[in-house]
């Protein structure tokens, strides 16, 4: 067979198909992808610390011999077991214990070496780490990789072992690394002192030494900073190339409806206003991103900026992910708009959902078509293909993360070239802004409106149960509301987690008897989610026992507890979220989090909940624990994820990346020049969208 980087990987030595089945899971299909699959730390070994030397509070590594094992159930907690094993080194010993991972047995054995990595604490007078990270070391063949150098530890399926995966990649460079092709120009590469891409791969994988590991790093962020910004920088020179509306600011129904508003904007919404006002006055489309934390009120300046373009004869389109949602904006915006006594409340607003009713939707088709709705709310039935507009001058897009990046465009196309503003209250820190939406400008509210009471943010283990439901009854006795947020809706005898179906059951009968309980999931009719939260809502119930289809947008100014159960299983952008729904009003609101937290990254989570409410800070802790590929992933936003670089910490590299797209595009647009062929075939093959992606600026 000939080489090909784009061989599939189980025809490589030592994969076959079923641990090729595994890699793809990692998103590894091709030997590409595995050069492409770097490690996630590394660890020193020509050298180890003593256990004696271990500081209590710190992730360190040992090399140790297993005096013993043992596997036990725990006494407090059913279908809970724990493996535990005694090693030790010439100086000291010190305990592993690891939660539910009973078929660990298996795998050790006394008398065995292993490398270890993990929090050493001291639990009832002894050392310990709880589920540490582990190697166990073949001290006949793991002279070689896997000791004695600097060695790469990667993210892997627990069944695939790093000695293993450290073969495979070895053996990928010595047979592929010929054919990749350096495609990045050399004189960008010699301005920025950048190794090429043949040593990078090498010493990213097996550095020969902490400099060249560094050097390796450097230039493997670099590339993907580069990559990444020239679409970008392509939709934002498109842009300027075509005419916008320039919307007229002089009428005065603007002013006339912030004047009568019963608050006040905050300084922060008055600036995003001044920034959309200056956008929607010039004569090129609007290419706005409008970042608040939940609560702040960007719902509001985005109506402002549909008046705007209805004062003007345009029509505005809001675009919301869910039917609940665009019920709570249809409803909250008309009464605004209706409760007005000057002209405003002559603007005729509309909602369009995929469940009117077929007369009812063909009849807001024709108001549309003829303009007889001004403003219209509604979900992706707006992108319906025989929907058209008399004449679209403002799309807003809210929480567009929901949506695809194709999706996003439709909309807009359904006018000439209307002017586009999204709002996400998902905040993202303004460095990985700039990375993601580099063909955007930003906005951001960071601001909450006054009056709101705090939001306090408790911690409690399985154990603690009780205590949290003291919590949760105490404020339904003040004449509040809750949320019982569970992550499944079925239990789960594998995760050992309950679901919301089972826990309704039961609190309805024990713990929450004395009160009105609803429920609401994922697999519910439509229909039946908005009966529920209509009864939530009114407070014809005390408690919903909820999935996470709570997560966008929902407000119950009567609500002030949640209750998350199993909350490691939750992403701390969706934790706060989920959080945004109690904390309307102005009484003191708790966000109950009940867990165990098994693992070092879900404590961090959890923590980080407990200690910060302010949503961009949660995105930056959030950036920080996972590391941008996960944080924002493929899916989410349909171009790329970072595997390596991360603007919290490389903001410089990423500038330079910048510079250096808009410098080359400035000269060759199209990247036809000899010179940059083989980066327009690696943007092609990266990205397979790319020149979609370019038309959608």
């Amino acid at each position: 067979m000939q080489k090909r980087l784009d061989t599939p990987v189980q025809y490589l030595k030592g994969i076959g198909p079923k641990r090729a089945q595994s890699l793809s899971s990692l998103g590894i299909n091709s030997v590409e992808d595995l050069l492409y699959y770097f490690p996630r730390r590394y660890e020193d070994r020509t050298k180890f610390l003593s256990i004696s030397q271990l500081k209590e509070g710190e992730f360190q590594t040992i090399k140790a011999k297993i005096l013993a094992v043992g596997l036990r159930q725990s006494w407090k907690r059913q279908r809970f077991n724990i493996f535990e094993i005694a090693v030790e080194d010439a100086t000291a010993k010190i305990f592993c214990v690891w939660f539910n991972k009973a078929y660990l047995k298996n795998y050790f054995k006394v008398g065995q070496t292993l490398i270890l990595y993990g929090k050493v604490q001291r639990y009832s007078g002894r050392l310990q780490m709880n589920s540490p990270e582990f190697e166990i070391i073949d001290t006949q063949k793991d002279t070689f990789l896997s000791t004695g150098r600097i060695v790469p530890v990667y993210s892997l399926p627990e069944r695939l072992s790093q000695r293993a995966f450290r073969l495979i990649i070895k053996s990928a460079l010595d047979n592929y690394l010929s054919l990749i092709k350096e495609f990045l120009p050399y004189d960008i590469r010699s301005r920025n002192k950048l190794l090429n891409l043949a040593q990078s791969l090498i010493n990213i994988h097996f550095p020969q030494d902490e400099d060249l590991q560094k050097e390796a790093y450097r230039r493997l962020s670099f590339e993907e900073f580069f990559i990444f910004q020239i679409p970008l920088a392509l939709r934002k020179i498109k842009k300027r190339e075509r005419p916008g509306i320039a919307h007229d600011l002089g009428r005065s129904l603007v002013s006339k409806f912030i004047d009568a508003l019963p608050f006040t904007l905050t300084t922060a919404q008055e600036k995003a206003l001044a920034e959309i006002k200056f956008d929607m006055a010039r004569p090129f489309a609007m290419q706005r991103l409008l970042q608040g934390d939940v609560g702040s009120g960007k719902t509001i300046v985005a109506t402002i900026a549909g008046i705007i373009a209805v004062q003007g004869g345009f029509q505005a389109a809001f675009m919301v992910p869910t039917e609940i949602l665009a019920k709570q904006h249809y409803d909250k915006i008309r009464s605004q708009v209706t409760s007005h006594k000057s002209q405003v409340n002559k603007i005729k607003i509309g909602l369009l959902t995929s469940s009117l009713e077929k007369k009812q939707k063909e009849r807001v088709y024709q108001e549309i078509k003829e303009g007889k709705i001004e403003l219209v709310i509604g979900t992706h039935a707006l992108l319906e293909e025989n929907l058209q507009f008399k004449n679209l001058g403002l799309v807003v897009i809210d929480e567009q993360h929901k949506f695809g990046v194709g999706q996003r465009a439709l909309l807009p196309r359904k006018g000439a070239n209307a002017d586009v503003l999204i709002m996400t209250a998902t905040p993202i820190p303004r460095t990985l802004a700039i990375t993601l939406y580099g063909d955007l400008d930003i906005s951001v509210i960071n601001q909450l409106p006054p009056g709101r009471g705090k939001t306090e943010t408790l911690l409690f283990n399985q154990d603690q149960k009780s205590s949290a439901y003291d919590i949760v009854k105490e404020e339904i006795r003040k004449g509040n509301q809750a949320y019982i947020v569970y992550p499944v809706i079925e239990e789960s005898y594998a995760l050992d987690i309950d679901g919301a179906k089972k826990m309704f059951s039961q609190f309805k009968k024990r713990e929450f008897k004395e009160f009105r309980l609803g429920l609401i999931h994922g697999r519910m009719k439509q229909e039946e989610q908005d009966k529920v939260m209509l009864k939530f809502k009114n407070k014809d119930l005390d408690i919903l026992v909820s999935t996470t289809v709570l997560e966008v947008g929902i407000d119950v100014r009567g609500a002030t507890c949640i209750l998350i159960q199993n909350a490691e299983r939750f992403g701390l952008s969706q934790l706060h979220q989920l959080r945004g729904r109690i904390g309307r009003g102005s009484e003191r609101s708790f966000c109950i989090l009940i867990s165990d937290a098994p693992t070092f990254q879900s404590r961090q989570r959890l923590e980080a909940m407990v200690r910060y409410s302010d949503g961009f800070r949660i995105a930056e802790e959030d950036l920080k624990i996972r590391g941008p590929g996960e944080f924002f992933g493929r899916r989410q936003h349909g171009l790329s994820e970072l595997k390596i670089a991360n603007p919290l910490t490389q903001m410089q590299l990423l500038k330079k990346a910048r510079e250096e797209a808009a410098r080359l595009l400035a000269v060759d647009s199209r990247l036809e020049l000899k010179q940059n062929v083989l980066l327009r075939e690696k943007l092609l093959q990266r990205f397979p969208e790319y020149e979609k992606l370019i038309l959608i600026g």
